[in-house]
């Protein structure tokens, strides 16, 4: 049955969380009780899942006993796992590429005995020192994945074989738009998920990825109108853009769903035009990300349709079933 505004799941992400505090403490080994104090802060602002990610613990990595305890304190706190998302550890990266792969499926496994729908993995690989000096990272150039057919089938090669192992632990893989990747472009990344061509696996079409960039970059509503129709999970943001045209200076800040760049009402309904049925994660960089998340949280439920009973189109990947 088709969701609706009060059932829609939207998730929360965790990136005002870091893998370690101004005071030193290390997420990934902190004890069950900060996790819980974390997590809280999640549900209290409204949201009743949540994202889980490697920049904040990396649920592959943990013990099973530790990763039982992560899990009660998602509960604890009220929550449930959403999503697992695997951060800048692409299965091509020329010196790491079978390592980022072998944890890929360990976060797999992690995901499906968290109770998870969906693993979010991308081909972004970590910050460069040019990013890592910047007031915002996505202004400096990062990793660009070669011309190289070679290479590019490696991508397919390996992401089928993730999806393959998501679908027997009745999980989705969903594959991030990201710059210069082979999911830089809505036209690559179609081409990229129609080449592995398996239902389990599509994309997730993060625009705010590609519309944040100082540069000329696609039109947003192409993006959507191409790669909605193969979504399967979707990190929204946005952005305040602008150019100009005499000097070529392009400005791009983290705003609000509701009074971004991109209008998230129109590509809303362009996504159920598509069939899309997915969760929907709010994610912010910069500042109180979690309330903005929040009062974003509160748009989407203002924005989408009040009854399921709307006009669904087809999609072109499987769509989750959610609890």
């Amino acid at each position: 049955m088709p969701l609706s505004a009060t059932d829609w799941p939207i998730c929360a992400a965790l990136l005002q969380f870091p893998a370690v505090s101004r005071t030193g403490e290390v997420a990934q080994d902190a004890p069950a009780e900060a996790w819980e104090r974390a997590l809280t802060q999640v549900a209290r602002a409204g949201f009743d899942r949540v994202e889980l990610a490697d920049g904040w613990v990396r649920v592959a990595d943990l013990s099973p006993g530790r990763r039982a305890e992560l899990g009660g304190a998602v509960r604890a706190a009220g929550l449930r796992v959403a999503s697992v998302n695997i951060v800048r550890r692409s299965v091509i990266d020329a010196v790491r590429g079978a390592e980022n792969l072998a944890h890929a499926h360990r976060t797999i496994d992690a995901a499906a005995e968290l109770g998870a729908s969906v693993v979010c993995a991308s081909l972004h690989q970590p910050l460069t020192d040019d990013q890592r000096s910047r007031l915002w990272f996505w202004t400096g150039q990062g990793h660009v994945d070669p011309d190289d057919d070679t290479v590019r089938a490696l991508a397919v090669e390996r992401l089928r074989d993730l999806g393959r192992h998501a679908a027997s632990v009745g999980l989705l893989l969903s594959l991030e738009l990201y710059e210069d990747t082979y999911l830089g472009s809505s036209s690559s990344a179609v081409r990229l998920v129609t080449d592995i061509g398996l239902p389990s696996v599509g994309l997730n079409p993060d625009i705010g990825n590609l519309v944040r960039l100082h540069r000329p970059v696609e039109d947003w509503w192409e993006i959507g109108r191409a790669t909605l129709p193969y979504a399967n999970y979707w990190h929204v943001k946005n952005y305040a853009r602008d150019e100009h045209a005499a000097t070529g200076t392009v400005t791009a800040l983290p705003a609000p769903l509701e009074s971004g760049f991109v209008n998230y009402r129109e590509l809303v309904e362009l996504a159920l035009s598509s069939g899309f049925q997915g969760m929907l994660c709010c994610e912010h960089y910069g500042g109180d990300g979690l309330s903005v998340s929040a009062a974003n949280q509160a748009y989407l439920r203002r924005i989408l349709p009040e009854t399921g009973d709307y006009p669904l189109g087809t999609s072109l990947v499987t769509q989750p079933t959610w609890p």
